[in-house]
């Protein structure tokens, strides 16, 4: 009996991911995550004077630490989780302004390169593995390619936040706009069409970081810029609180593997 009780407990947790499952909980701690990772990319870079380079080295560190840390983890432990992706969202912040701004490419210029990286990662990680899918990321090799093509995905979001707000002049209320109506544009087709999950996924997961890009410039930048002026370091906290809160009283499960 024991060994039917070890086999079914095997197989139950083989059949679990090492990411959440992907719920209405997960986009909103998601979109936080995004906001905290400009504001709190912007307080080290910026308010503390350091700049996008020194920054871009100390977040890039904690990213690689959480990384491995994700991949050591024998199952979905959520404050680790949400920890690694905060790390992914800050230095995207500050290498996505280091690219734009301090080697000059311009945001047009690192969005289109950015833009190809992301998809260079995903086309390896499927001519690889076979699926892009979340909810096959078990295995360290599927790990290394989903934080890869995240952290991709979060620089890029920087990037053509931007680009959006800045170059294309929609002001930070008209690129929230934009990237709110496109973001309900892939609710739609998720729930009246048969697109492909998988791609709907990728496609909001993308989106979701210029919007909070957007939303924290628009939380930090002064009055004169269109912002709100508000502290980088209270914004950073409050967003910090915020998924905290959620973390724990909304509890996520790992996603399960298809059979």
């Amino acid at each position: 009996m024991n060994n039917i009780d070890d086999s079914m407990n095997n197989r139950t947790e083989h059949t679990l991911s090492k990411v959440p499952e992907v719920t209405f909980i997960f986009w909103v701690i998601k979109i936080a995550a995004t906001t905290l990772g400009e504001t709190g990319g912007d307080s080290v870079s910026m308010s503390m004077h350091l700049g996008y380079l020194v920054g871009t080295l100390i977040f890039a560190t904690v990213f690689l630490a959480a990384v491995a840390a994700q991949i050591k983890a024998t199952r979905f432990y959520p404050f680790l989780y949400w920890t690694t992706i905060i790390a992914t969202t800050t230095v995207g912040t500050t290498l996505a302004d280091f690219a734009d701004r301090s080697l000059g490419i311009g945001y047009a210029g690192g969005s289109s390169l950015l833009f190809l990286l992301l998809m260079a990662s995903l086309a390896v990680w499927y001519w690889s593995l076979g699926t892009v899918a979340v909810d096959t990321v078990s295995s360290t090799k599927a790990e290394m390619f989903y934080w890869i093509t995240i952290m991709f995905s979060q620089t890029l979001g920087t990037a053509l936040g931007d680009w959006t707000a800045d170059t294309v002049g929609l002001g930070y209320e008209g690129g929230v706009a934009v990237f709110i109506i496109l973001l309900a544009l892939v609710v739609a087709l998720y729930c009246w069409t048969d697109i492909s999950r998988t791609l709907l996924f990728w496609v909001a997961f993308i989106l979701t970081r210029p919007l909070g890009a957007v939303v924290g410039d628009f939380l930090d930048k002064p009055l004169s810029a269109g912002g709100l002026a508000l502290s980088r370091y209270s914004a950073t906290a409050a967003l910090l609180v915020a998924m905290v809160i959620c973390i724990v009283f909304f509890k996520q499960r790992a996603a399960r593997q298809p059979h």
